[in-house]
């Protein structure tokens, strides 16, 4: 992404009927009845605690969008395929806003519970008790509604944005909910399917790539597949009158981009570009780690900020160098080794600015060590450690990017030696690749990989990464 911005009381009465309740739970759970405890409803992730849910990791999302293009009121249903962590009486799913219409857990209706943007879905008893540790299950959510727009704590829109001739969906950090049910936090990261039903003439655009289109009855039904693993917040829709072009670069990698048709006349070149980007990339950090590239391109105004929404980033209006190369990295870094916990952003960003600064030095002769320099002076990158954002509204200021980028810089240094520290890259990307790290695993393969002693990485790690104030230039 680029920078943008009551006590309880209990009766004796209560507490007598709460006990014969348990010892009758207990009975049937002796003679065969459901056995679990409710999974957690979220993860507790240091900045949204309650995004995601505890107790199962999808594996497959199969969504079925019907959208309205006047209205923008989508009708949709969720198959998602999970595995079950634990033995599971009940389990959450976040969605926000939308209208439940029914729920059914292997085949079988399922009670629900709506809190919010929290689901508690209870599967009836024969159900449950199939719901074990271990085992996988179906479910699948009917709903309906018009998705909302949601303004972040740093006043950014994201969600479901409705632009002048269409819809774009843009999920960083908590959108995606606000369109289709699920577990919507990034460490659960899992395959998709999608089938977007729009009125002819328009194109919808998702991500990984277009298995079919059919047009019947005035509408247009395209099915993007997903076959890498995509945490939610990267999953996009967009809908309007995008020109869409299929290439490969010289490796024959298929490269698709959606370009509104009013900007068309100034992206000629974009999938060169894009081409010419991808292969630096893998220069430089190795295998593309998806099946396909490109980007979607929409009007200005559409979103405040692009977006690396996988395997084709989302920019409002053409994008110039230095943002096509930020985005295209986060392929690598970001979206292919996904952050654990939002406050692990630094290490897509960092990575994804320090890309910019490789590219500058390559392309434009601006040495990254100048770079670096422009970045320790700006006294917006020591607002705050780039590890430790002070809450949600800090999550995309400067520290996560520049003084992010700095750290990887400080360990280029330190190492002296290029051939090294590119090989560290590309290993800590082969190691975690289409799953997700925190900045306690970094710290652990560079600890063990860079043959730096652990008082100079102790320096690096609490001085520039996690320091209160700006350290002397190295």
């Amino acid at each position: 992404m680029d920078p943008r911005s009551a006590a309880r009381r209990t009766a004796p009465g209560a507490a007598l009927l709460l006990a014969l309740v348990t010892l009758a739970t207990g009975c049937l759970a002796g003679r065969g009845g459901v056995v679990g405890t409710p999974g957690a409803a979220g993860v507790r992730d240091p900045y949204f605690p309650r995004l995601g849910n505890g107790g199962y990791d999808v594996a497959h999302y199969d969504l079925d969008l019907r959208i309205d293009g006047a209205s923008g009121r989508l009708s949709g249903t969720a198959v998602i395929t999970a595995r079950a962590t634990q033995d599971l009486s009940a389990f959450n799913l976040d969605l926000s806003g939308l209208e439940v219409r029914s729920v059914t857990v292997e085949g079988r209706p399922a009670a629900v519970n709506r809190a919010g943007a929290e689901l508690t879905l209870r599967p009836d008893r024969p159900v449950a008790d199939r719901l074990r540790a271990g085992r996988t299950f179906r479910t699948v959510v009917r709903y309906d509604g018009e998705p909302r727009t949601v303004t972040d704590a740093d006043g950014s829109e994201e969600g479901w944005l409705r632009t002048a001739k269409g819809t774009v969906a843009l999920g960083e950090p908590a959108g995606s909910p606000v369109w289709f049910p699920g577990n919507h936090h990034p460490s659960d990261k899992a395959t998709y399917d999608v089938r977007i039903t729009v009125p002819e003439g328009r194109s919808a655009v998702s991500n990984g790539e277009l298995a079919s289109r059919r047009t019947a009855g005035g509408r247009t039904t395209f099915r993007w597949v997903v076959r890498e693993p995509m945490a939610s917040s990267f999953a996009t829709v967009a809908v309007g009158p995008y020109e869409v072009r299929r290439t490969v670069t010289a490796d024959g990698l298929p490269v698709i981009t959606a370009v509104d048709p009013e900007v068309a006349g100034r992206t000629p070149a974009l999938p060169a570009r894009i081409s010419e980007v991808v292969a630096w990339g893998v220069k430089h950090f190795g295998p593309y780690p998806f099946s396909s590239a490109g980007a979607i391109v929409g009007m200005p105004g559409d979103a405040g900020y692009a977006l690396e929404t996988q395997n084709r980033p989302f920019f409002p209006g053409p994008p110039d160098s230095g943002l096509l190369v930020h985005e295209l990295a986060h392929q690598w870094f970001g979206d292919s080794v996904t952050p654990r916990t939002w406050r692990d952003m630094w290490l897509s960003e960092g990575f994804a600015t320090y890309a910019e600064w490789l590219w500058s030095e390559e392309h434009d002769g601006v040495p990254v060590q100048e770079s670096f320099g422009k970045a320790y002076a700006d006294e917006a990158n020591w607002a705050f450690p780039a590890a430790r954002p002070p809450g949600p509204a800090d999550l995309s200021r400067p520290p996560v990017y520049g003084r992010g980028a700095m750290v990887v810089h400080r360990i280029r240094q330190e190492m002296g030696d290029d051939e090294a520290f590119f090989g560290l890259v590309r290993g800590w990307l082969r190691a975690h690749r289409h799953g997700n790290a925190s900045t306690d695993d970094f710290t652990a393969y560079v600890e063990e990989e860079s043959g730096l002693e652990l008082t100079v990485l102790h320096e690096v790690w609490e001085t520039w990464l996690n320091g209160g104030s700006r350290p002397a230039r190295g």
